[in-house]
């Protein structure tokens, strides 16, 4: 068996005293697993720090091994992350989300998602917008999508400001005014169009919005606690209690 797809490094284990066991995002084969021979080597490890873009070459005898990787770097991002805080919380993020993944299933647009988001992650300001918009699409590509397009109890497309803990679906403002201590904020940035960066109470509403979701469909049902490495990437966007 063997394939060619263009791969980015999630992380990697130690195998031995030489080797490492790759774990990889690829556009058209998922989150996959390998061996990569020498991959302790000097040569090496600076290709297969999380974030940098590679192409891979995937080898096993049968399809269900585990299998041996060749890689050849594309875009070393990592060295650009390892100086911003923000970037590295948002990367450990990134491959705690992607974790929840099942292993070899396919996802070429959130592949493509997530290379957008890499490509921003050392600029705050666009980073934190768009990490939102990926925990989006994963929860959107796992069968959790939110719809955000009309009022879930008007069917109505304008001020929309709030959503539903329960269904998911977008509130408008006067439909939610009774309700609006159980409902969660719908942040501007999230309801398409031009509306320029976003601020830091925007970005707050963004993750505690994503933040729900994920923890009630994806981490909660598992048994798994929410990546620390989010907290403290959350922590960086206070919102306005005022």
């Amino acid at each position: 068996m063997e394939w060619q797809d263009e791969g980015i490094v999630i992380g990697v284990r130690r195998l031995g005293e030489r080797d490492v066991i790759l774990e990889a995002m690829t556009r058209e084969h998922g989150r996959h697993l390998g061996v990569v021979r020498s991959g302790r080597s000097q040569r090496m490890q600076p290709a297969l720090q999380a974030g940098n873009g590679c192409d891979l070459v995937w080898r096993a005898r049968l399809d269900e091994q585990l299998g041996q990787f060749a890689i050849e770097p594309t875009k070393m991002r990592a060295a650009a992350l390892m100086g911003s805080a923000s970037a590295l919380y948002a990367m450990a993020t990134l491959g705690a989300l992607l974790r929840l993944l099942p292993e070899r299933d396919p996802h070429p647009a959130l592949f493509e998602t997530l290379t957008i988001v890499l490509d921003a992650l050392d600029q705050p300001q666009l980073a934190a917008p768009l990490l939102v918009r990926f925990e989006m699409a994963l929860l959107s590509e796992l069968g959790f999508g939110l719809d955000l397009t009309e009022c879930a109890a008007t069917g109505a497309n304008d001020r929309l400001i709030y959503v539903s803990p329960k269904s998911g679906r977008a509130v408008s403002e006067a439909a939610g005014e009774p309700y609006r201590d159980r409902l969660l904020a719908l942040p501007e940035f999230l309801k398409g169009g031009d509306t320029g960066f976003p601020g830091p109470n925007e970005i707050a509403d963004g993750l505690a919005l994503t933040g729900f979701f994920l923890e009630r469909h994806l981490f909660g049902p598992r048994g798994v606690a929410m990546p620390e490495a989010r907290a403290a990437f959350v922590a960086l966007f206070p919102a306005d209690p005022f």
